[in-house]
């Protein structure tokens, strides 16, 4: 596969597995070998099981606003895994294949949708910058990385990742011209799930695509089917391996489907018919994983039900271990900004302690 024969102003999508799981063309199957696979897919279903059980817990009262993954499995887990250790992922907020993949803790991702700080706290092994809910700023950030690497002589690579609905934003564009003017190794994803919260893609941007935006910044740009893990592994791991190589940033527009709601505070029913959403649930990327990895004989319905069952036992022991031991100190909300907190902080935090404990007397 290569970039050019997939210029995203001729429309053109790249694919390795079509809807039913069948092989399109055997050479670009990736060199992966079967427990690769394996893992792979128990990490996507990891990923769903999470997710179901995490909104669960948010309509129980158990855990603050949640925003699902659902249907966006593939695009997480291929692309981090398409990265080495030493690599940089740069987030936004609906990344979790992709957190799992690089090895932060689930206890770490429900402490922060619970709302403690230390959710953010990764171990030191892990190259991953925190959760970012300004929208589309990790693009700059992850532009750093890259100009940054270069600079020490580095040759890692930064991953970043944003919405549809970040294309729409500064921080997007910036990140992509810092990226192109210093060719830094740089690989930009959008998670293009058709929505911004309710605002579809087609009201985002005149762009055919969002991969063609690419070309105004003089770097390369693709749109990959986000639900086939094969074409968003070997997208991602290309341009990779490029951008170590000192070839430049590049743009991956993964084509995929938010099944679910914007977050837990959303109610998609509002803005979008059942009739739309029907055709994706076909597309569904762990049902496509799941018939290629029955038919080589990988797994079959006992496996599937046996992992399933394992998966939502460790998945509930771990929210609720988190749920009692947690603890939430006032502290955490001011000590994280800075390594030293400023005398104003400081005052902010001490007003704000007295302010709990009844005001000053």
């Amino acid at each position: 596969m290569e970039f050019k024969d997939y210029n995203p102003l001729e429309g053109k999508m790249y694919q390795v597995m079509d809807e039913s799981g069948k092989v399109k063309n055997k050479k670009d199957l990736p060199n992966l070998k079967d427990d690769e696979l394996i893992y792979l897919y128990k990490t996507m279903l990891y990923t769903r099981v999470i997710d179901e059980k995490a909104v669960s817990y948010q309509r129980q009262g158990r855990m603050l606003t949640y925003a699902p993954n659902t249907g966006q499995e593939a695009t997480q887990v291929a692309s981090a895994y398409a990265m080495e250790e030493k690599d940089f992922l740069v987030p936004a907020f609906r990344e979790l294949g992709a957190w799992l993949v690089k090895g932060v803790p689930l206890k770490s991702i429900y402490l922060y949708w619970y709302g403690n700080e230390w959710g953010s706290h990764f171990p030191e092994d892990i190259n991953m910058l925190p959760i970012s809910i300004p929208i589309a700023s990790q693009y700059s950030h992850a532009a750093g990385i890259g100009m940054a690497s270069q600079i020490k002589g580095e040759d890692d690579v930064a991953v970043a990742y944003v919405g549809d609905g970040g294309t729409s934003h500064g921080d997007f564009h910036e990140g992509l011209n810092f990226a192109g003017a210093f060719n830094a190794p740089v690989v930009f994803i959008i998670q293009n799930n058709q929505y911004a919260i309710s605002i579809p893609r087609k009201k985002q941007t005149a762009s055919e695509t969002l991969a063609q935006k690419a070309i105004a910044y003089g770097i390369e740009g693709i749109q990959v089917d986000g639900n086939d893990i094969f074409a968003m592994y070997n997208a991602t791991k290309k341009a990779i391996d490029k951008a170590r190589d000192g070839g430049g940033p590049t743009l991956i527009e993964a084509y995929t489907y938010r099944l679910g709601a914007h977050t837990t505070s959303d109610d998609p029913t509002k803005y979008r018919e059942d009739s739309e959403v029907e055709p994706w649930l076909k597309k569904d990327p762990l049902i496509r994983f799941e018939k290629y990895l029955k038919e080589k004989k990988l797994l079959d319905d006992k496996w599937l039900e046996e992992t399933r069952k394992e998966l939502e036992d460790d998945v509930t022991k771990v929210f609720e271990t988190m749920e009692k031991e947690q603890e939430y100190k006032v502290e955490d909300i001011f000590k994280y900004h800075y390594e030293t907190m400023p005398p104003q902080l400081e005052e902010q935090m001490n007003d704000y302690l007295e302010f709990l404990e009844g005001g000053k007397k």
